[in-house]
């Protein structure tokens, strides 16, 4: 297939790698954007392997809670100038205290506001406001405690990052803490119990991939691994985390010390997932045309 300046630059941006070997590396996988990642990463090259998408489109992420039971829902917008405006962000207020009663998304666009349905409230504010919106996706915590934290407010309850986070024990102002950790380092889930089986083989052959380039022995690259992916698991699950608040404590050890079980958490952040593509057709020719 035909690799195009822009597929370039979305690996470049996702992985640092310089521009022809992001390039060399598309060719090399035919295009499969993951498979290149990982063909960087073993040929050290990728600086980092970013899976978590690149933040496109606008809006607003709303939290709200209610007793055990918290939510967070990502509303949509075309640009950032929709998220300042009050008339979106007191749609948004009222769409996320309404999903407090409903487990998804379809559910949600079906529920009623004031009269309406969600999804026709968005229509109506659609016509209003001039540009395009939706109710992209929305996520349900329970617990015996539920504490919310935004990042980066545009209002009460809303902003680009909502996060919850769901607590046995301990107080709200611990809960405050994690959250804003999971607001900033973005872990993959709560526990090596959690996350992908996929995942984790995954980075295990990549590991593997990488440490074979060594041209070292095979029994030497397993005991190369086990430290690898223990690394590994520490940086992307949260319980092993270093705690931003104390770096000295995994966030597991700090809730011990805080008298709290961590029993989940959410995380979301606008545009996640979504990438819309400018492109400059002037400069794509440039580029490619070496």
């Amino acid at each position: 297939m035909a690799i195009t300046a822009s597929m370039v630059k979305e690996l470049r941006d996702s992985t640092g790698a310089g521009m022809m070997d992001a390039k060399k590396a598309l060719i090399e996988v035919e295009g499969d954007m993951e498979a290149a990642v990982d063909w960087l990463r073993t040929k050290g090259l990728a600086k980092a392997a970013k899976k978590s998408g690149r933040t496109a489109a606008e809006g607003l992420v709303g939290v709200a809670v209610d007793g055990g039971k918290g939510v967070a829902v990502e509303v949509n917008s075309e640009t950032d100038f929709v998220g300042k405006n009050a008339d979106f962000q007191g749609m948004v207020a009222a769409i996320t205290k309404t999903a407090l009663g409903v487990s998804d998304v379809d559910a949600l666009n079906a529920a009623d506001l004031d009269g309406k349905t969600v999804a026709e409230t968005i229509t109506d504010k659609i016509a209003t406001i001039g540009e395009n919106m939706s109710v992209r996706r929305m996520s349900a915590l329970e617990g015996d405690t539920v504490v919310s934290y935004v990042h980066n407010a545009a209002a009460p309850g809303m902003g680009k990052i909502g996060v919850l986070v769901a607590l046995t024990g301990g107080d709200e102002a611990f809960g405050k803490q994690v959250a804003m950790h999971i607001a900033a380092v973005n872990p993959a889930s709560l526990s090596e119990d959690d996350l992908s089986p996929a995942v984790v083989e995954k980075e295990k052959n990549v590991q593997m991939d990488i440490a074979r380039e060594s041209g070292k022995p095979e029994a030497v690259i397993e005991k190369m691994i086990i430290g690898r992916m223990k690394k590994f698991l520490a940086e992307v699950t949260l319980l092993n985390q270093s705690f931003v608040v104390n770096p000295d404590l995994t966030v597991g050890a700090a809730a011990k010390e805080a008298g709290a079980t961590i029993t989940g958490f959410v995380r979301l952040e606008v545009g996640e997932g979504i990438e819309v593509v400018k492109e400059d057709f002037a400069a794509e020719v440039a580029k490619m045309g070496g």
